[in-house]
């Protein structure tokens, strides 16, 4: 049998990335996967703040957080991540240690020690007392070092993968 010749027929939906000419998707892939995506980062939002009163905190948030990104990947490759996140990973590696860093000289400062827990508490008009540690500034940065190690990650590994498979599409005559 001939094989017929002409475009390649591609599933109708929105494109994958900002890009008109990249491959289109399913609109129901796309919406389901909005809004698992957001479910998850909501969800390591709630474990970063929640972290110092019940199990949770940085790490937690950042695994969960950089789970997402990987559906992200696995859905739409390195173009999506690139829309949904794109910050460099090196940026977010940087700041996450700093801002880890620097909490824990802050204990410095306030007792003496290097991680010193220190505490303020502050009034905001929205949301009434709100009890902040030195901790949650460090939480914040070690998720920020997991998202960065996340997206490094993809980027780096997943770009070849990507490349593969457009050397794949290329010998088999498909247009991408």
């Amino acid at each position: 049998m001939i094989p017929p010749t002409g475009p390649v027929h591609r599933p109708t939906g929105p494109p994958a990335g900002p890009d008109a000419n990249s491959p289109r998707r399913s609109v129901i892939l796309d919406v389901v996967l909005d809004l698992v995506f957001r479910t998850a980062v909501l969800f390591g939002l709630f474990l970063l703040f929640a972290g110092h009163n019940a199990p949770g905190g940085g790490f937690v948030s950042g695994l969960v957080i950089g789970t997402a990104l990987v559906l992200r990947y696995v859905a739409g490759g390195a173009a999506e991540v690139d829309r949904v996140l794109p910050l460099e990973e090196h940026v977010l590696l940087g700041a996450g240690l700093l801002l880890a860093f620097a909490s824990g000289a802050a204990g410095w400062i306030f007792g003496g020690a290097f991680l010193y827990g220190a505490k303020a508490t502050l009034e905001i008009p929205v949301l009434g007392t709100v009890n902040a540690t030195s901790a949650l500034v460090f939480d914040v940065g070690v998720d920020l070092v997991v998202i960065g190690l996340v997206l490094g990650l993809l980027r780096s590994l997943g770009a070849a993968a990507d490349r593969d498979a457009d050397d794949v599409d290329t010998r088999r005559g498909v247009a991408s």
